[in-house]
């Protein structure tokens, strides 16, 4: 008698991998590996200008503090100093010229960390310079002229035509700020020369192969002379794809010159002032649209702050034009990107890419069309979604929008979330109420899966079957807490109908995958998922073969589960198979590579078919606000995310309510600040810098996953769920401003840009004379 096969593995809620080592505090990440005999350590210092002159370092000062061996400087880099993703434009240190008010100047190494952070921070007294004036924000270089790369247009149709033939139109121009990944694990490498003049890296990475490629560039070496290894990261968010290279430079350089290990953990406060963030982005817009709110014509100018080099600006906004449209069918728009080069950190790669600053322009200036029609704000959102009839389902950049779930999904979501009902009952109670007044808003989602780079849509994995039975995978993305090796092993050990338990995986080696892409783009699972697969399938098939041999049947009848392989009667175990296996000499292990299908991008005129899918999701909020304070807290969110057939749905859950609270941080609590004359960045600290925290969270969650498979063949047909879930913040914000609005008479429409902290929601009651009528009352 045969037993029934166990649910499988695809679908379930395995917990994360490591969830156990979390919370025991045995999770080891880089600066928890033990220590080689003789380990030094590195510390950096910065720049005290904002722009400027470097004239000359005293370097007898810094080698005379205690403890220090070696101070490097640029004229100690062998080989290339420049550690720039696209653009060679970013030096590891600087050379001639200060950039930004904490660029790495020279970096001190010495016997213990405490010790070169004290000779680091005397870089006021050891650099000299001369100050020159320093441009600090995106509008004044806008205005200049001056770009870290050439402006960038996508349009369709005859936007000035429609916009002149329009029935109404608006104009404005609003802002978002940028936003700090905040990782708790900091930046941190640890170089340990090897025997013939290699090197092995412990990096806190999400791009293991671009640190390999930029440290051998550094040192003037060949890419198979350098092995960066990643286990895990205490979070990444995009902060770790290019700007984990200065640091493993600057570790790999200091090792080799003094051929002794070093390690490079900068302090919080450092990694704040040496490191970029998400832009933020300043918007020009004009508006066209008839009287039931439909959108006939568009023209925006999106002018992001870049920093002082290129880094990954232009793919970053290469995004947040293709994803301005959102969910809407827009007939004709001109839309200009302007990458500002500012004296600043220069910014970077951040959940989302560029996506949530495209999508939150025109989810606002809908906003102020329903304000000033007086509809409905769903209804207007409706009226615009995409859809097949007249041809209103193409994209600007040209890609169809296939699977289009927008309409059921949202549908789905009024029902659960009782839209209706109580977008009444926020009118009833801000009508009685004087002080606190309530805001509600939907958001729709609709966000492009797969890197706008086409040739970085690929991966490659080993899976090994040892001869107990046991597997190990390797794959080249990286583990930033996502739960990314828990999927890739969970589709392993689908497809050799093993238990969980069997199944492990390694840490990220680019000795084991060379070439990998950055672990970014929310195609971590997509890619590796697929090429572990493959892999497996591949030892499968082998196997398959072997137990057919041995049944005397057709491997077409051999079937793997509950760790074992059986055709009809005939059964044995998985590991009494991999022994046979082996002694009949049956390669147990196999590679796999997968790429990603359809893909097709021309990115001087922004057309093509740059994404693989679409992600939907959409969320409704509900806020109060304090209109004395400006204080604001989410009573209710109620989120609805489209994650195909999920492969675990509870690290599903996780994500979308981390990206949520993540996408709400960026749009009401986390703003950026610079000194406006020295260019010193003044929150850069958990004391001045206000992440979200479980008191932030809505006071009633309610998290759901949208019930269908992925149109196309991805990994077991689920869908992304890295990045797309951080756009429901959008409701936070909107919300907000609908609560302000109610302070107003009937169709005002409050000037709120994001972050929406306290001092600005204020500051936007105030500017309805709302704050004295409630003082009155």
């Amino acid at each position: 008698m045969t037993r029934p096969l166990k649910p499988g593995l695809i679908g379930s809620s395995p917990p994360h991998e490591s969830a156990l080592l979390h919370v025991a505090g045995e999770a080891r990440y880089t600066d928890d590996i033990p220590e080689a005999q003789g380990t030094l350590h590195a510390a950096l210092g910065l720049s005290p200008v904002a722009h400027g002159r470097l004239l000359g370092i005293d370097l007898d000062l810094l080698r005379r503090q205690p403890g220090v061996v070696a101070v490097l400087t640029a004229a100690d880099i062998p080989g290339s100093n420049n550690c720039g993703p696209l653009v060679h434009d970013d030096p590891i240190l600087a050379a001639e010229h200060l950039r930004y008010l904490g660029q790495p100047v020279f970096a001190v190494i010495a016997s213990s960390r405490l010790l070169a952070r004290r000779a680091a921070a005397l870089a006021k007294t050891a650099i000299r310079c001369e100050a020159l004036p320093a441009v600090l924000n995106a509008l004044q270089a806008h205005a200049a002229g001056d770009y870290v790369v050439p402006p960038m247009h996508l349009s369709r149709g005859d936007a000035a035509t429609a916009l002149a033939q329009a029935p109404h139109s608006l104009s404005g121009d609003w802002s978002v700020g940028g936003q700090e990944q905040f990782y708790l694990e900091g930046q941190i490498s640890y170089a340990l020369p090897q025997e013939q003049q290699a090197m092995l890296l412990h990096c806190s990475t999400q791009h293991p192969s671009e640190m390999q490629q930029l440290i051998a560039h550094a040192l003037g070496w060949h890419a198979h002379q350098v092995q960066v290894q990643c286990r895990r990261m205490g979070g990444g968010f995009g902060g770790k794809e290019s700007q984990s290279a200065l640091f493993a430079c600057v570790a790999a350089i200091a090792a080799q010159q003094l051929q002794r290990p070093v390690k490079l953990r900068v302090d919080r406060d450092d990694d704040f002032l040496i490191t970029g963030r998400r832009h933020g982005f300043d918007y020009r817009w004009q508006i066209g649209f008839d009287e039931q709110g439909h959108i006939l014509g568009a023209e925006v100018d999106l002018i992001a702050n870049c920093g002082h080099s290129a880094d990954l600006s232009a793919p970053v906004m290469a995004r947040a034009l293709c994803h301005f449209d959102n969910a809407y069918w827009l007939p004709h728009l001109a839309l200009h990107g302007f990458c500002a080069r500012t004296n600043t950190q220069s910014n970077t790669a951040f959940r989302g890419f560029g996506g949530p600053q495209g999508a939150l322009a025109i989810e606002m200036i809908l906003d102020s069309v329903v304000r000033r029609l007086g509809l409905d704000p769903l209804l207007v959102r409706q009226r615009n979604f995409y859809r097949s009839e007249g041809s209103c389902d193409v994209t600007p950049y040209g890609q169809p929008v296939a699977d289009n779930i927008l309409q059921p999904l949202t549908g789905q979501l009024l029902a659960s979330s009782d839209y209706h009902a109580r977008r009444a009952e926020v009118a009833r109670f801000n009508t009685s109420s004087a002080v606190l007044k309530k805001g509600l808003a939907l958001t729709p989602v609709k966000f492009g899966i797969s890197f706008n780079v086409v040739h970085l849509n690929q991966a490659g994995a080993l899976v090994h079957v040892y001869t107990d039975g046991s597997v190990m995978v390797n794959h080249g993305g990286t583990e930033m807490g996502q739960g990314l090796n828990t999927k890739v092993a969970q589709v392993v050990a689908h497809e050799l109908g093993l238990s969980l338990s069997a199944v492990r995986c390694s840490a990220t080696d680019t000795q084991k995958i060379a070439n990998t892409s950055a672990t970014a783009a929310s195609t971590g699972t997509d890619l590796n998922g697929k090429a572990a697969q493959q892999a497996a399938q591949t030892i499968r098939q082998r196997l398959a073969s072997c137990a057919a041999a041995l049944f005397g049947c057709d491997a077409a009848a051999i079937e793997f589960a509950n760790d074992e392989v059986r055709a009809g009667s005939h059964s044995l175990s998985f590991k009494d198979l991999v022994a046979k296996a082996y002694l009949q000499r049956v390669q147990l292990w196999s590679e796999g590579f997968y790429t990603t299908p359809g893909l097709q991008w021309d990115k001087t005129r922004l057309q093509g078919r740059p994404f693989y899918y679409f992600a939907y999701g959409a969320a409704v909020v509900e806020v109060l606000v304090d209109t004395l304070t400006g204080e604001n807290r989410i009573t209710r969110a109620d989120l609805l995310h489209d994650a195909g057939r999920s492969l675990n749905p509870a690290l599903d859950i996780g994500q979308v309510e981390g990206g949520f609270v993540q996408g709400v941080g960026w749009l009401t609590t986390e703003e950026l600040v610079w000194h406006p004359s020295s260019g010193a960045l003044l929150t850069h600290a958990p004391s001045t810098y206000k992440i979200p925290t479980a008191n932030d969270s809505p006071l009633d969650f309610r998290v759901s996953l949208f019930k269908q498979a992925n149109a196309v063949d991805s990994i077991h047909r689920s869908k992304a769920v890295g990045e797309p879930p951080l756009l429901l913040g959008f409701a936070a914000l909107l919300a907000i401003k609908d609560a302000v609005a109610a302070c107003g008479p009937a169709g005002c429409d409050p000037q709120l840009c994001a972050p929406a902290t306290a001092e600005r929601v204020l500051a936007a009651v105030d500017a309805l004379g709302a704050q004295g009528t409630a003082g009155t009352t």
